[in-house]
């Protein structure tokens, strides 16, 4: 069990999800930045959402910390470059409010372009103000959207429903992605030009903060309405109120700005500007949604596994083809650390068949996890794995290629003077070790083997077996490995129960025997 600091108001199936886990949910909010200081000392993992700054202050007193939990998308609130230093992971719900994100942009669309909330301000006031709120439609007009990922595809394809031409600026999306969704991806002063309506979905990082300052605003076509529920800070507000006073920009709607809470603002004083309090990702189905995807996150974090949305792993999204592979790269790195007795000063990683075709980052950082799993005296994740390696001073190595001969994918784990294969075999991807120190094996992991090297003569395996069952040591699996030169040299045993230190070493000294490893995962 571990304790679980929810800082922030969190979606009440999370905090179900996590102490149904067996975790202890410690919720504390609205903690100023001093008592989140003095209350995190002790706390695993800790859950955010907008409001909490966790700085690097703020994660040196959490020395206990595994995870920092984000139940959103956006990460500006967190020191990621600091939790990566120490060890920690960082998670988010990436997908969480992107439809509530988008369908937010939208109704800010069409609140600007038929000015809405003016029009219902001045009816609710007493004034009936029809020639004055006068819109204008979106059909035939020309959207352009700066940042083309899951939130900006979204509003292109409802922008698209309405009849709008659609434009985009995105530096890391193909023009033939673009193009099969029919937009024209044009560079930003020719989407400035263009566009009757402007979206913003980028995040904000040190190359878009101010992205769309004076000299970009002064581009614009005339008659630009501008929509940012984004970030704060993408847009230049003194610039934009420029932009507005000298009608360049014919509306504005924003949902974010560059400080949150913001009640005053020049901005707010313009008509033609539709504010609303960050509420892109305020619908009950997205907070539910963050708040059940960042407990699952967290409660794999702290159970050791796999994290999908682990935001500092160089390869926290694996796909549906190695996925499948990343339990066995653990055992397998697992199996190899005991076989070797310790890390290599060089491991070698092969990746052979149709793995070869997909980034395998993820199975290393697996292969590395299981290798120092149990070994080393802290918890080890998939962010602080390649860590402890340069620590130790283990140069990896990584190889792949299509080419294998008798199966249609494997993993072979090589270092010292020992090597580790294996692979998942049949229509249930079941995995087998298929070849131990370069001798040809098939045997299912188990939590307990014996890896016996001996001399290719009669007698070996009804020695070693019949010793095992005298000391009450029951045998589940057994394989006899060949070697290269087809003699049977080696034998791998799966068993019940770990095999006693005292009958390790006596078979160690028995006759025939050249070399004993007793394996745990």
């Amino acid at each position: 069990m571990a304790r679980v600091l929810v800082t922030e108001q969190l979606a009440e199936s999370g905090l179900m999800r996590l102490a149904e886990a067996g975790h202890d949910v410690d919720e504390q909010l609205g903690l100023s930045a001093a008592e989140l200081v003095a209350t995190i000392p002790g706390a695993a993992a800790l859950i955010v959402r907008s409001a909490t700054d966790v700085t690097a202050e703020v994660l040196a007193a959490g020395t206990d910390l595994v995870v920092v939990g984000r139940a959103g998308i956006g990460l500006d609130n967190v020191d990621v470059a600091a939790a990566t230093r120490q060890g920690v992971m960082v998670v988010n719900a990436p997908q969480s409010n992107v439809l509530s994100a988008a369908e937010h942009a939208m109704a800010l669309l069409l609140a600007q372009a038929r000015n809405v909330p003016q029009a219902s301000a001045a009816l609710k006031a007493g004034s009936w103000e029809r020639s004055r709120w006068e819109g204008v439609e979106l059909y035939g007009k020309t959207l352009g959207v700066i940042g083309l990922g899951r939130i900006g595809s979204l509003v292109a394809q409802r922008a698209a429903a309405f009849g709008m031409r659609l434009v985009a600026y995105d530096p890391y999306v193909s023009a033939e992605r673009a193009r099969q969704a029919s937009i024209d991806l044009v560079d930003l002063d020719e989407l400035m030009a263009r566009a009757d309506f402007l979206t913003i979905h980028v995040a904000r990082t040190p190359e878009t903060i101010g992205l769309l300052g004076k000299e970009l605003l002064a581009k614009a076509k005339p008659g630009l309405r501008l929509i940012n529920t984004a970030r704060g800070g993408i847009v230049d507000e003194d610039a934009l109120a420029w932009a507005l006073t000298e009608g360049i920009l014919a509306g504005a709607a924003l949902d974010v700005f560059s400080t949150e809470p913001l009640t005053s603002s020049p901005l707010f004083g313009i008509d033609s500007v539709v504010v609303t309090p960050h509420l892109g990702a305020s619908t009950a189905e997205a907070q539910d949604k963050a708040g059940v995807t960042i407990a699952e996150q967290v409660a794999l974090a702290l159970a050791g596994e796999f994290v999908p949305f682990a935001v500092n792993v160089s390869a926290s999204e694996a796909s549906e083809t190695v996925r499948p592979f990343l339990p066995l790269a653990e055992r397998l790195g697992r199996l190899f650390s005991r076989l070797n007795e310790g890390v290599p000063p060089v491991l070698e990683l092969t990746y052979q068949g149709q793995l070869a075709d997909y980034d395998t980052r993820i199975l290393t950082l697996s292969v590395l996890k299981g290798i120092f799993s149990g070994v080393v005296d802290e918890p080890v994740s998939y962010v602080n794995a390649p860590q402890l390696a340069e620590e130790r001073g283990m140069e990896v190595r990584e190889t792949t290629t299509s080419s294998v001969v008798d199966f249609v994918n494997l993993i072979t784990l090589r270092g010292g003077h020992h090597a580790i294969g294996g692979t998942l075999a049949g229509l249930r991807g079941e995995p087998r070790i298929v070849m131990v120190d370069d001798h040809t094996v098939e045997v299912p992991p188990a939590g307990n083997m014996l890896v016996l090297r001996n001399d290719d003569r009669p007698g070996m395996i009804g020695m070693v077996t019949t010793a095992l069952g005298d000391a009450g040591v029951n045998i589940s699996d057994i394989h006899v490995g060949r070697s290269p030169e087809g003699q049977a040299a080696l034998m791998v045993l799966a068993t019940d129960q770990p095999v006693p230190a005292e009958l390790v070493g006596r078979l160690r000294q028995s006759a025939g025997i050249v070399s004993v490893h007793a394996l745990s995962t």
